[in-house]
């Protein structure tokens, strides 16, 4: 059996599938080429760690790194470098070339893939973030959250639950922050990959990066990821239930770096190389620009142990703010349970009760001593509330997951020493880079904050380069200035620098690439950049020119030639092969009207909108297009613009959008105008015909009737102004019979009211208005008209009745009356053309027909007049173009085409018949453009579009119908006729005779009751008769009289009942299709053929050759321009433009305000305002639901606390009087108030807890000792005051060993002599100061007037070049020491010896003790702060100022500061400058 047809390949089939094979064969060489690349990245910068020492443990046959001896090398087993050394994890475990890397596959339903490597815990953090960002593709954060907390599953409530994963997606989704937890499906990290699944399932279009931090130790099943080579991809199982004390990967998390230090079993691994990964990161710049912000980090906190507050303790000592879920368990409440109360209330007894309430059994394997440590911890953590947010779901105003976390962040920034202007800017750049327009609503543009334009820009520009709309509308409320913001063209530059791939950028860079290259040959200059580099150089001149060309050459350039040049990206432009030429060079007159108009009709709203049209960006055009000054000329360039793009462009879905936003900017201009008409129709009219400067020098008209603006144009104030046109200098409502008199007897137009004139008109309504001025006058005894004003010669002109002469050429000058005339001359012509080939058609022309020569010759001299007549500066190409798209302009071309070729014929004798025939059918080409009258008619008009759409349905209904014809026709004439040789016969028996079949002319030789032999020749001998059909032996025919009756009733029930009531259908759906537009339609055309007849000669044809004749004369000959017209194209004065563009500016804001109020009373608008609100009343209802529940717990807690303080306090009272007057051996206990801590705000419990402390040291109690790896001993804050007993106090001894030499040994024996004045430090001995006791400082405060006024108090500083800071020029004296010794190397003896001298007149503003991190128990640090305050005038002052000059570029530099809060010095030094201010009455 052959294959059946649907089998077989065709050619075309063929090649497509060749071509789609191409395509995914690049794919996949392209992908392998890439995963080699990636490959030899890793194994050239990535390591592992692999036991290299052997040594076994109590378990046999297991080493000390925790893997059996089969998983070691033999050189392992048996090693001969480490003989005899017991196994360390630093020295016995070495590095080598990474082997688990690649994609990681989980299987399952969803085939959840991601990326994963195996790293060394020594690996550096530089090649980790390249690895993300340059091998895995990543795009750079701009927020980083590190999830911490419970590393075993936990229960979360329902409620908490959803919004943790609801708020963690948003802060996610919405800023572009990476998510970094510890990988494993367990505890924090399992809900932190169920958030991102849930994300993934509801709307899985955008990924959102999960980076698990993993131990590679701890994994089960790791080794499937195993291979030399990497694998793409690796199928990795969880199984969770052979796991054992191993935890599985996450399989919703994106991506994996599996840290390894050679170990099996041990958890924890991967904390330190995480830590300095987030820190690394951390200092990355945020965004393209350089700005000075860094990439914010965050950490975010549920349940969580004993090792989750070490996380938080050390993450909030580097600057990284935490937020704490209140309600997760354990630590994460234990925190949040004393977050905000005051420090002396958070003691040792209290997180004991809170360990057990909320570790349960677990809190008793814990140690006292460790409980110690996590006090004192948990005290420095809420010391700093800066960097601690508790999210509380019970709190009536909790916000949201997302925004706590968010507000943390601008929380840790408002906090920072950097405080002022440049604070709130960064505050101001992470809100922009978040996208998050709630955050800075809220928390930026606060009342108490001042904006400037200046400040803002940067934002501004962030906002408008990342597509950010909303923000861009808030910054433009909140004060920027877009003429400031956009006032050097570097900025428009740069912005179009920063386009995103769209369509106008591959145009763009293909021109500039073009123009380079061009310049290049003809100038003969090489480019100094490889060709290879993906950037080009980029000015504003290539924007004006593509902008130009989508335009219309019509227009002038929008930005004069620059010599401006940037460098424009071109890796994101896609390779397209089209040409594009070289700029074209300017006429100096048009370079002059260019550059010299720039300055003064800069419009910023232009640019911007301009620069958001071009990329197609609907929001941000939106919102520039509201900034724009001529708005309706806005709205309709972009209409254009879009329009041009669409065509041009590929994509169909991008030319949909295109099409899309034009039409939403025609209903804008069209929303705009309609507006202004209704308040002022003259003004109306006036910005259709105005010359916008900012649009390239055209019209409103002219863009509309480029765009294709039908629906613009249509509208009724458009159409007034046409009729206005169209009627001249005659008024609008005259009758037509009246002008039709009037043209036939013109003296009628002196007649008072027969015709009216629009200056007539101007005048009657002018004097009314006097009238009733002068009314108002008399009633009110006002004084409106005694004001001076002086008319302009325009408004004299207007108000000046016409002359007789002005009456007589205004009529006959009115395009009205030109078309009526030449309608008359027309018919004349029709008429005259008849009479010429029924009467007078001789061998020699007679006097008539070359009369019809003159007047024919005059019609040609027309439309060569309209073809070079071009006033809006269309060039002649595209006027010929628009000329021949004109279709009665083809008919006038084929009508004088046939006339000369049908003369030629008619001049020869041996064709003179052949030439009337031409001339005939000539004639009916003629009376065809006789329909065109018809397009000026309201009711006609519509219908000749209706017909012009008919025929073209006509046209393809015909190919239809020729098929049947065609068909029936041959079969026919085949089945009767044999062997036909005559081809005229042949068409008429296979096509004529068919067709006519259609209207009923029934053929009569297909039926043998109706043949005659009579009525056709046998042998096709007669030429006049057809040929007879077959014959049989009696002469009769031969055919199957039944098939042919058959065929004929199969071909009438196809074509007369089916093809024509298809055209019926046909045309009726065109109609009703067109009947709707065709008003539009007519409107738009009208156009043209107003401007025709208004530009047109008033003489009709033939007297028009005289006209034709003086324009010649004039143009060619005399050498004179053009006379120019105001009424298609006006340029007005500066000021009457201004007051015009003002006016429409307030229309388009009444035009705004009514839109915003219709869209908000839309029924769409009331379902959605209607689901919110039903939400929000859900939410709420739930909220209250659980917030009620945890009251009354809460109310229990507070209750149960009050009974055991009064239990303990009766206790106290019996013991005290079991003694019997003795001294009790406890204290008394000390009682909390419930009530006042309930009443107490927040804010009010951190300042009583500052109250509270002050006489407490904090610094001096720092963990970790400066200079040194001794840690101190914990000392919560109630221990501090040594008359308070501390038994288990054993602090380390420590003396630095740079100071071992000067001591002799028995300094230890006199360490009870010394007792440091502020309390126990956690350290003993002298640690690293000069000796025990008080170490005496002198922190000298040098100050200054800035000037003769007063305007602000200076300071001398002294640059600290390792901490980074400005410090005090003091340093360690001894008791008889007036300054410090270290002086004299930085200001010199003689200097030294001046200031000394002024010690004596100098102020002491404090003396005492310092809170310093070196203090010790036994070693503190005093100071004496002097206050020296100089004259600007004298010798001394003159001698520092030469110090501070001549230090600039040294090691130490000085200078002169202003005294204030801003400035960066240690705490106890800002204290110094804080009561120096005082000193001097000036504000700190």
């Amino acid at each position: 059996m052959l294959p059946r047809s649907e089998s077989k390949i065709h050619p075309q089939e063929a090649d497509a599938q060749l071509q789609l094979g191409k395509v995914r064969l690049n794919r996949v060489l392209s992908t392998i080429d890439q995963r080699c690349c990636l490959s030899s990245w890793i194994r050239e910068n990535i390591k592992k760690n692999e036991c290299c020492f052997y040594e076994e443990e109590n378990r046999e046959g297991v080493c000390k790194c925790g893997y059996p001896k089969i998983h070691h090398v033999d050189e392992a087993v048996k090693p001969e470098d480490f003989a005899g050394e017991l196994w360390n994890k630093h020295r016995h475990v070495c590095e080598r070339p990474t082997d688990a890397f690649g994609d990681i596959n989980f299987g399952g339903q969803a085939q959840k893939t991601g990326k994963y490597v195996r790293v060394s815990a020594d690996t550096s953090p530089q090649v980790l973030y390249q690895l993300l960002t340059e091998q895995w593709n990543l795009t750079p954060p701009n927020l980083l959250i590190s999830v911490t907390g419970g590393a075993k599953n936990f229960y979360l409530k329902a409620h908490l639950k959803g919004m943790f994963h609801r708020g963690l997606i948003k802060v996610a989704q919405t800023t572009g922050a990476w998510i970094i937890t510890g990988g494993t499906h367990t505890g924090v990290m399992k809900h932190v990959g169920r958030a991102v699944r849930d994300y993934a399932l509801s709307c899985g279009s955008e990924q959102i990066v999960t980076i698990g931090m993993a131990t590679w130790g701890t994994l089960h099943n790791r080794k499937s990821l195993v291979h030399p080579d990497g694998c793409f991809p690796a199928h990795y199982v969880m199984d969770e239930q052979g796991q054992g004390r191993l935890s599985c990967l996450d399989n919703n998390h994106s991506h994996f770096l599996l840290v390894d230090d050679g170990t099996h079993g041990r958890y924890g691994v991967e904390i330190e190389l995480r830590s300095r990964l987030e820190r690394l990161i951390s200092q990355q710049s945020l965004g393209n620009r350089e700005s000075g912000v860094t990439i914010p980090v965050v950490c975010v906190v549920l349940d969580g142990g004993p090792g989750t507050l070490n996380t938080i303790f050390n993450a909030m000592i580097n600057g990284t703010p935490c937020v704490i879920l209140e309600g997760s368990g354990r630590i994460a409440d234990v925190i949040a349970s004393v977050a905000g109360m005051p420090i002396i209330r958070v003691t040792i007894a209290l997180i004991h009760q809170l360990l057990k309430k909320f570790f349960g059994a677990e809190y008793d394997t814990f140690s006292d001593l460790r409980i110690l440590e996590w006090t004192k911890k948990v005290q420095d953590i809420i010391r700093m509330p800066q960097l601690l947010t508790v999210f509380r779901i019970n709190e009536e105003n909790h916000g949201d997951v997302d925004v706590a976390i968010l507000q943390a962040l601008l929380k840790a920034s408002r906090s920072s020493e950097s405080l002022g202007r440049e604070n709130l800017q960064r505050q101001l750049e992470l809100a922009v880079a978040w996208n998050r327009v709630d955050i800075a609503e809220t928390e930026i543009f606060t009342e108490e904050s001042q904006w400037k334009s200046s400040d803002l820009e940067q934002a501004m520009f962030s906002a408008l380069v990342g597509d950010k709309a909303q923000f861009v509308h808030l910054l433009l409320d909140n004060g920027v200035s877009l003429r400031h913001f956009l006032q050097e063209e570097d900025t428009l530059c740069e912005l179009y620098n920063q386009l995103p791939s769209c369509y106008f950028l591959r145009k763009l860079a293909k021109r500039v690439k073009n123009d380079r290259s061009g310049w290049g040959k003809m100038v003969g200059i090489r480019s100094s950049r490889p060709s290879s580099m993906g950037s080009t150089i980029i000015s504003m001149a290539h924007v004006s020119e593509e902008v130009r060309h989508l335009l219309g050459r019509f227009t002038q350039p929008l930005y004069p030639l620059s010599s401006t040049r940037y460098t424009l990206n071109m890796d994101r432009d896609d390779t397209e092969d089209t040409s594009v030429s070289v700029l074209p060079v300017k006429g100096q007159a048009e370079l002059q009207h260019t550059e010299g108009t720039d300055e003064a009709f800069r419009d910023p709203g232009r640019d911007l909108f301009l620069w958001a049209v071009l990329q197609n960006n609907k929001d941000l055009a939106e919102i520039a297009w509201q900034q724009c000054r001529d708005c309706i000329s806005a709205a309709l360039a972009a209409s254009k613009i879009l329009k041009k793009m669409a065509k041009e462009v590929g994509d169909a879905d991008e030319a949909e959008g295109m099409r899309e936003l034009a039409n939403h900017y025609e209903r804008h201009a069209i929303g705009v105008f309609s507006e202004c008409h209704c308040g002022d129709e003259a003004r109306a009219q006036k910005l259709l015909v105005r010359v916008s400067p900012s649009w390239g020098w055209t019209t409103c008209l002219r863009l509309a009737l480029e765009a294709d603006d039908k629906s613009f144009v249509a509208q009724s104030g458009v159409q007034a102004l046409l009729t206005q046109i169209w009627c001249g200098e005659l008024a609008v409502d005259n009758p037509v019979w009246r002008v039709l008199t009037c043209m036939l007897f013109f003296p009628l137009i002196y007649t008072h009211g027969f015709v009216a004139f629009r200056r007539d008109e101007v005048i009657q309504r002018e004097a009314e208005r006097s009238e009733e001025m002068m009314t108002m006058e008399t009633v009110t005894g006002s004084s409106i008209r005694r004001k001076t004003f002086v008319p302009t010669l325009p408004v004299l002109n207007a108000l000046r009745p016409l002359g007789g002469w002005s009456r007589l050429l205004s009529l006959y000058g009115s395009p009205q009356v030109k078309f009526y005339w030449n309608i008359v001359s027309y018919f004349a012509f029709l008429f005259l053309f008849a009479v010429v080939l029924m009467v007078d058609f001789q061998a020699t022309p007679s006097w008539t027909e070359i009369l019809l020569y003159i007047w024919l010759t005059s019609l040609v001299c027309e439309e060569v007049r309209q073809l070079f007549h071009d006033p809006d500066g269309f060039g002649f190409r595209k006027k010929a173009r628009m000329y021949i798209n004109e279709m009665w302009n083809i008919l006038d071309v084929l009508s004088i085409v046939l006339f000369i070729i049908g003369l030629a014929f008619r001049l020869k004798t041996e064709l003179f018949y052949a030439g009337k025939i031409l001339l005939c059918i000539d004639f009916i080409v003629f009376s065809l453009r006789l329909m065109a009258i018809f397009t000026i008619s309201r009711t006609l008009g519509p219908k000749i579009i209706i017909v012009r759409r008919m025929m073209m349905d006509m046209f393809f209904f015909m190919f239809l119908l020729s098929i049947w014809v065609v068909a029936y026709g041959v079969a026919k004439q085949a089945i009767l006729i044999h062997n036909e040789d005559r081809l005229d016969w042949i068409v008429r028996g296979a096509v004529y005779e068919p067709y006519l079949i259609i209207f009923g002319n029934v053929p009569s030789n297909i039926d043998n009751a109706e043949f005659d032999i009579n009525s056709c020749t046998v042998n096709g001998t007669d030429p006049l008769k057809p040929k007879c059909p077959v014959l049989n032996d009696n002469q009769r025919p031969a055919f199957p009289e039944w098939l042919t009756i058959i065929l004929l009733c199969v071909y009438l029930l196809f074509a007369n009942i089916l093809l024509l009531n298809l055209l019926i259908a046909i045309f009726n759906f065109t109609f009703q299709e067109v009947q709707d537009n065709t008003d539009r339609i007519w409107k738009f055309q009208r156009y043209e053929l107003i401007k025709e007849y208004y530009s047109r000669p008033a003489a009709p044809p033939p007297f028009i050759i005289l006209s034709h004749l003086y324009i010649f004369i004039r143009r060619m000959v005399l050498r004179k321009p053009p006379i120019k017209s105001k009424e298609f194209k006006n340029e007005l004065p500066k000021a009457e433009e201004e007051e015009l563009l003002s006016w429409e500016a307030l229309m388009k804001d009444n035009y705004l305000v009514s839109t915003r109020h219709f869209q908000s009373q839309s029924m769409e608008r009331r379902i959605l305002d209607t689901a919110q609100k039903v939400t929000t009343i859900t939410e709420q209802l739930e909220q209250e639901e659980e917030t009620s529940s945890a009251a009354l717990v809460k109310r229990l807690v507070q209750l149960e606390e009050q009974v055991f303080q009064s239990a303990k306090a009766l206790q106290w009272i019996m013991d005290s009087l079991k003694s019997q007057g003795r001294v009790a051996k406890e204290e008394p206990p000390q009682l909390i108030s419930i009530t006042a801590s309930k009443s107490d705000s927040p804010e009010t419990r951190r300042k009583m807890s500052e109250r509270e402390c002050d006489k407490f040291h904090v610094n001096a109690r720092e963990f970790h000792y400066p200079d040194s790896n001794v840690t101190r001993f914990p000392v919560p804050e109630e221990k501090v005051p040594w008359e308070v007993s501390f038994s288990s106090y054993m602090p380390p001894f420590h003396v630095s060993e740079n100071l071992k030499d000067q001591t002799d040994g028995s300094e230890s024996l006199f360490l009870d002599n010394y007792r440091n004045p502020g309390g126990r430090t956690g350290i003993r001995g002298r640690g690293v100061l000069g000796h025990l006791g008080a170490n005496l400082i002198i922190d000298p405060v040098l100050t200054r007037w800035r000037d003769a006024e007063r305007s602000s108090l200076e300071f001398l500083a002294l640059w600290n070049e390792t901490q980074g800071t400005w410090t005090l020029p003091g340093g360690p004296v001894q008791s008889d020491e007036l300054l410090p010794v270290t002086l004299t190397r930085i200001m010199g003896n003689q200097l030294f010896e001046k200031i000394k001298a002024k010690v004596r007149h100098g102020t002491k503003v404090f003396e005492g003790y310092v809170d310093d991190c070196k203090n010790t128990d036994h070693a503190w640090v005093e100071t004496t702060v002097l206050n020296i305050h100089l004259d600007r005038q004298g010798l001394l002052m003159s001698d520092i100022n030469h110090l501070v000059g001549s230090s600039h570029g040294s090691a130490e530099v000085i200078q002169w500061q202003e005294l204030s809060s801003k400035t960066q010095l240690c705490p106890h030094q800002r204290d110094a400058l804080r009561r120096v201010a005082e000193l001097h009455n000036r504000k700190f």
